[in-house]
């Protein structure tokens, strides 16, 4: 049966590179760091469906001329949309803001003409999408390279990207499914940030915390709010790491301004002496870490 809306989008497993040996095997795009979309275009309409399956093609009216872009009377591509800051990197925050204009960045195709692509190989597929969308001002089909994942992992680093997709060549498009033939391999960003409080935990953490709250200190003295670090704890560290955090409980909130009170609303806070390196995906725009993982205590 031809695909038809809502579809469920191929999911990418976190992961390596994978091993040299096998490199030439794979494919390499850049990872955007967006909104996963698929674009359903039919007799010169389009609609936009995100990952969840909701029709979002009114909240982006600079993609109108897409289906213009598409060179048959039907198909469903697979992107990602997509605003870039001043220095041309994708912005997780201004696409939230939405008040630059959106890209949608073509990585994949399901369905041509009514007829399903899904099961052809991938290198077939990206093949058919270079030829089914021409470029405009507000979409693309970025490149892709075969072989030399380490070298575009370190080029992406080197940009402040979030990192790179593995697609194993030969590998069919599964809607819906997570495999091991697409691969996240994320660049992280290593710091250092003060624990300031916790939040408290619940259900297998309800003895001891649900997450971190940390700050960054400033040249004035001030300790910065930076949010909240809740990933990367073996269970032997949260009871050890909770020990050392109740033995420094304060009434006082190290935190200068005063933290959102949304995200601190039941915070234990506790005096500024313990120091914390954290794995981060970047630094939002008001200095608070994204998608932070513990990794240990500064002796």
């Amino acid at each position: 049966m031809a695909l038809r809306f809502p579809v469920e989008p191929m999911k990418a497993s976190l992961g390596s590179l994978p091993p040299s040996s096998h490199d030439h095997e794979w494919a390499y795009e850049i990872k955007w760091d967006g909104y996963r979309t698929l674009a359903f275009i039919d007799d010169g309409a389009l609609r936009l469906q995100s990952s969840t399956g909701i029709d979002v093609t009114a909240k982006y009216p600079e993609m109108a001329g897409l289906a213009d872009a598409v060179n048959a009377p039907s198909a469903i591509i697979d992107g990602e949309l997509v605003v870039l800051d001043p220095q041309g990197r994708p912005s997780f925050e201004a696409l939230q803001r939405h008040t630059t204009q959106a890209a949608f960045y073509a990585f994949d195709v399901l369905q041509v003409a009514g007829t399903d692509t899904v099961s052809l190989p991938y290198e077939q597929r990206r093949a058919l999408l270079e030829q089914l969308l021409e470029p405009g001002a507000n979409w693309l089909v970025p490149a892709y390279r075969v072989g030399d994942g380490q070298e575009l992992l370190d080029a992406t680093a080197a940009q402040g990207l979030e990192g790179v997709m593995a697609k194993r060549l030969g590998s069919p498009y599964q809607p819906g499914k997570r495999t091991p033939n697409w691969r996240k391999v994320k660049n992280r960003l290593r710091m250092e940030v003060v624990v300031g409080g916790f939040n408290p935990g619940t259900g297998t953490r309800a003895n001891t915390f649900g997450a971190l709250l940390v700050g960054v200190p400033q040249p004035d003295g001030r300790l910065k709010f930076a949010g909240g670090v809740g990933t990367g704890f073996t269970q032997a560290r949260l009871e050890s790491l909770h020990a050392a955090l109740l033995a420094r409980t304060t009434t006082t909130c190290p935190f200068d301004p005063y933290p959102p009170r949304a995200e601190v609303r039941n915070a234990t806070w506790v005096r500024p002496e313990l120091t914390a390196v954290v794995d981060i995906a970047e630094l939002t725009n008001d200095g608070h870490v994204r998608h932070a993982s513990f990794i240990d205590l500064l002796p």
